[in-house]
């Protein structure tokens, strides 16, 4: 799509009516309601599903790399933001020992092809939560920041020709675009500071679309130690770094970067009026409410929307408000087919993990614990709300060296992270077992993340090591980071398919 073609196109989608798209959201979200009452939403059991976010980079120089879009096409991946992105979503599949390996082979199936006629290309798809590698030629700075004005609409120059991502940046919501972290700094006119980041997201369906407001309050309680866990984006470019100490970038570095660049760029700056978008969101106590927190959230890009024929078109307007209802956890209602049709829990924090056992074990992990915790009524559930908010943003800084606020299941409170990492593992054991799995078989998808908490080593920390003590030997701060990548990537490619993580760490 040329930039005329593209800006035209934006013009557009701002032409909506923004009010009259608001009543329409709220008129189907009162159908929607209906429709969860009648039982429309419930399932006969427990779904999972995942999301799986990866970057390109030049396969010799470990470089960013720009995705073509015909072999986007070609590999069968999805368009995500920028133009290095790429992205797979599974099949949903019971929640079993055969859906899990359903999950994990799927996976494997699309991706080993995939690399491979990428590598013809001498490209090299990467699973992480942050690159820093600029392209050849480019700082981090310009690739980010670099646009076009074509008929009084800004174009990213780098970002997917998805209408949506493009308007973000020509609305009147008060978006930052800019970067705030420790001795980061950077401001853009669009939304492609966020290609920064990617993730993994696992989705569990619930089987009584009515009982979502309790599995999303245990949800928002085990999201600290499970970020903790999984943390993986402690730097950033190192162009982007202000004019500080190497030691003082490095002391400072938050283990779980990735959650600050999403809530910087996109939310209103700090003391707007305009309340942000991204964070932590609240419990529900019905599922109504639930719904109705989606429906009234400001849709950032209104749109026209051609009525199609699926179940959920019904609800098409909802489904678009949902695009940007950008919460660190989030609920989930649609379905291609009213037989399908379902009531989730998507979680966020997660940033992308090292290898695809690594992501599966999260989602197993995840699963597991929605499955048991409720049935077992731990009492993890009175933790309060704003406790709860605290644990995540001190794993977003801490890592597994965190204080997480915790309520054991005999109702002792503590704040050691070890004591509340054990107990998912345990729960969610527990949840796998109650799915039909073996202990043997929950002991696989647990394992790799025991056994980061056994060395108390994330990717983050790996990461944090290798550049502390490459800028200890004197080896500035780019070359640190840079030799800390290519070590990421290498150790990838022997373990991405079917290895993990722990795999890389020796005695």
């Amino acid at each position: 799509m040329s930039a005329a073609e593209l800006s035209a196109a934006v013009r557009e989608a701002l032409s909506v009516d923004a009010a009259a798209f608001r009543e329409t959201a709220a008129a189907e979200a009162e159908e929607l309601k209906a429709e969860v009452r009648a039982g429309t939403f419930d399932n006969t059991q427990a779904i999972v599903g995942l999301e799986l976010e990866l970057y390109a980079v030049d396969d010799r120089t470990d470089a960013l790399r720009r995705v073509p879009r015909s072999l986007l096409d070609l590999i069968g991946f999805e368009k995500e933001l920028g133009l290095h992105n790429a992205e797979m979503q599974t099949s949903p599949q019971p929640l079993s020992h055969y859906g899990l390996v359903a999950q994990e082979k799927q996976l494997q199936a699309n991706l080993a092809p995939a690399l491979e006629k990428t590598a013809a290309e001498d490209i090299r798809l990467v699973a992480d939560g942050i690159w820093t590698v600029p392209p050849t030629g480019e700082t981090a700075t310009e690739y980010l920041t670099d646009h076009v004005e074509s008929d009084g609409v800004r174009i990213g120059t780098n970002m997917s020709d998805a209408v949506r991502y493009h308007a973000m940046a020509n609305t009147d919501y008060p978006a930052a675009f800019e970067l705030d972290a420790p001795h980061v700094s950077l401001s853009a006119e669009t939304v492609m500071p966020e290609s920064l980041i990617t993730s993994i997201q696992p989705h569990y369906q619930v089987a009584h679309a009515p009982d979502l407001p309790e599995y999303f309050r245990y949800a928002l309680r085990v999201a600290a130690p499970l970020l903790a866990l999984g943390v993986n984006s402690p730097f950033f470019p190192p162009d982007l770094y202000d004019d500080a100490a190497d030691a003082a970038i490095v002391r400072d570095a938050h283990m779980e970067h990735r959650v600050g660049v999403f809530e910087s760029v996109l939310n209103p700056p700090p003391g707007h009026e305009e309340p942000p978008k991204v964070c932590f969101p609240p419990d529900f106590e019905t599922v109504e409410a639930a719904i109705d927190a989606v429906a009234g959230d400001r849709c950032i890009v209104p749109m026209d929307i051609d009525p199609g024929n699926r179940f959920d078109d019904a609800f098409a307007h909802f489904r678009h408000t949902h695009g940007t209802y950008w919460r660190w956890i989030r609920p989930v209602f649609d379905g291609p087919t009213r037989s399908t049709a379902n009531a989730r829990i998507e979680f966020r924090p997660l940033p992308g993990q090292p290898t695809i056992r690594d992501a599966i074990a999260y989602q197993a992990v995840f699963a597991g614990l929605m499955e048991s915790l409720r049935r077992r009524e731990h009492p993890l559930r009175q933790l309060d709300w704003e406790t709860a908010e605290g644990n995540f943003y001190r794993a977003v800084r801490e890592g597994l060296q965190a204080d997480i606020a915790w309520i054991t299941a005999d109702g002792h409170e503590t704040t050691d992270v070890e004591v509340a990492c054990n107990e998912c593992f345990e729960y969610a054991r527990d949840g796998l077992q109650l799915r039909g799995l073996s202990p043997e078989q929950a002991h696989r998808y647990i394992r790799p993340l025991r056994e980061r908490l056994d060395r108390r080593m994330t990717p983050a920390r790996w990461k944090h090591h290798t550049v502390r003590r490459a800028v200890e030997e004197g080896v500035p701060l780019p070359e640190a980071i840079w030799g800390m990548q290519s070590r990421y990537i290498d150790n990838q490619r022997e373990t991405l398919l079917e290895g993990t993580f722990v795999d890389w760490l020796t005695d």
